[in-house]
C-alpha cells in the first residue's frame, strides 16, 4: 500500500519447466471393464444398484458410453438408472484400483522423482531433469501413455506444459486417450479462447459471479485489470488474473504434517432427506480430500459427526487397513456409515474427519483396502 493505492508486484512467467499432467481416463470403469471384457461398450457405472439399495446409492463414476445418456458421478444411482435402465451397475473395487494406480507409479518412477498425486488417477510430473536425459516432455508423456497401455491395458490423456496449471487444462482438452501439448509462445492462444467454466478452481457459483461481471471467457478475464479482479472476487481474482497470463509457478512436491484433517458444515436449513446429507456428504469429501491433496496426506480412519435437530451429537467412525487417499472412496465410505443411520430427526450438522495420517508415498501402500475394517460407535450429547 502506497500513498493510499494499492499495488500489486508484475508477476514473472517462468516457462523453463517441462510439467506433465497424467490423466487416467474413466479409470474405475475402465478398471472393471479390463477385470470383465464382458463390460465392454456397455454403459458402465461404479455404484451399488438401486435395487440393491433402496434407491440410496450414489453414482462413484461412469464410462463414456454411461456418459451419453446424461450420467454422471455423484448422480443418485436410482437417477442414473431411470436415465438408462440397461446400465450396468458393478460396486465398486478399491483393491484394484490403488493396485492400478501403484503400477501407474511406478512407469511414472522410470522417467522422474518428481510426481505431485492429485487421487488414484491423476498426477503431476516435472521432468524439466529425468532420468532418462530427454529434453522432450512430449515424447516422455508419449512414452508413459503408451507404457501405461501395453503394462496396465488403460488409457490416460496428457497434458504437458511449462507449468501446472497449464498441463492439468491440457490434458483435460483432448479425452479420452489423447495428448495436448501447450508451449509457452501458444498459451495466451489457449487461454483467451477457453470457457470461463474450463479454467480449474471456477466452481458453479464463481462462474455465475463472472458471467455477472461480464467474465465469460479468458479474453473477458485478460481484459480485466488485477485490482478489479481482487475486488470481486479476493485471492480467486488475483490468481486467476496470473492464471490467464500463463503464470503458475507452483511446484510439484509433495507437503507434509498434520494429524487429522476434516471439515464440517452447520446448514441453515436442516436436511430432511437422504439426498440432502448424500449431497452434503460429497461437499464435504471434495473438501476433506481437497485439503488432504493439497498437504500430500492419506489417512486410515474416517469419522462421521451428525448433529441432529435435538442437538445430540454422534460421531462414527471406520477404521481400514490401509490408507484412504481418494475423494470418492472417502465419499462412499462416509455414505455407507451414514446408511447404517435412521433419519428420524433432521440433521443440523455433519462432519467428516480423517486421521491415522501420514505422507503420500505409492510404494508404500499396501493391499487390499476394502477388506476388513472396524467400526467403532461413539455417542456424546452436547
Amino acid at each position: 500500500m502506497r500513498y493510499g493505492i494499492l499495488t500489486f508486484d508484475e508477476p514473472k512467467k517462468d516457462t523453463s519447466r517441462k510439467i506433465i499432467h497424467i490423466d487416467m481416463d474413466a479409470f474405475y470403469a475402465s478398471v472393471e471393464i479390463r477385470e470383465d471384457p464382458s463390460l465392454k461398450s456397455k454403459p458402465v457405472v461404479i455404484a451399488r444398484h438401486p435395487r440393491d439399495t433402496g434407491g440410496r446409492g450414489v453414482v462413484t463414476t461412469a464410462n463414456y458410453e454411461a456418459r451419453k445418456y446424461g450420467i454422471h458421478s455423484a448422480m443418485s444411482a436410482q437417477k442414473a438408472f431411470e436415465l438408462c435402465p440397461k446400465a450396468l451397475f458393478v460396486p465398486p473395487h478399491f483393491e484394484l484400483y490403488r493396485e492400478a494406480s501403484s503400477k501407474m507409479h511406478q512407469i511414472f518412477r522410470r522417467y522422474t522423482d518428481k510426481i505431485q498425486p492429485l487421487s488414484l488417477d491423476e498426477a503431476y510430473l516435472d521432468v524439466t531433469t529425468n532420468h532418462i536425459d530427454q529434453k522432450s516432455a512430449t515424447l516422455i508423456a508419449e512414452r508413459i501413455r503408451k507404457e501405461i497401455h501395453s503394462e496396465l491395458n488403460l488409457t490416460c490423456s496428457a497434458g504437458v506444459s511449462y507449468n501446472k496449471f497449464l498441463a492439468k487444462l491440457a490434458s483435460d482438452y483432448n479425452k479420452p486417450n489423447g495428448i495436448t501439448v501447450i508451449p509457452p509462445d501458444k498459451a495466451h492462444e489457449f487461454l483467451i479462447h477457453l470457457p470461463i467454466e474450463k479454467y480449474h478452481g471456477v466452481g458453479e457459483k464463481s462462474v455465475e459471479k463472472m458471467h455477472a461481471a461480464g467474465i465469460f471467457n479468458g479474453q473477458d478475464l485478460f481484459d480485466k485489470e488485477e485490482l478489479e479482479l481482487v475486488k470481486h472476487f479476493g485471492k480467486m481474482g488475483h490468481s486467476l488474473y496470473r492464471k490467464v497470463r500463463g503464470i503458475d509457478n507452483s511446484e510439484v512436491k509433495n507437503d507434509r504434517e498434520p494429524k487429522s484433517i476434516g471439515k464440517e458444515s452447520t446448514f441453515t436449513h436442516n436436511l430432511t432427506s437422504d439426498n440432502e446429507v448424500i449431497g452434503a456428504l460429497r461437499e464435504l469429501s471434495a473438501k476433506v480430500m481437497k485439503n488432504m491433496n493439497k498437504k500430500q496426506k492419506h489417512g486410515k480412519t474416517v469419522v462421521l459427526k451428525i448433529r441432529y435437530e435435538d442437538f445430540q451429537t454422534y460421531t462414527r467412525r471406520r477404521t481400514f487397513p490401509d490408507y484412504i487417499d481418494n475423494e470418492e472412496e472417502l465419499f462412499q465410505i462416509a455414505v455407507s456409515i451414514w446408511e447404517e443411520e435412521s433419519l428420524d430427526l433432521s440433521v443440523r450438522l455433519l462432519g467428516i474427519t480423517v486421521t491415522g495420517l501420514d505422507s503420500v508415498v505409492y510404494e508404500n501402500i499396501p493391499l487390499p483396502l476394502w477388506k476388513s475394517y472396524t467400526a467403532e460407535r461413539n455417542a456424546e450429547s452436547k
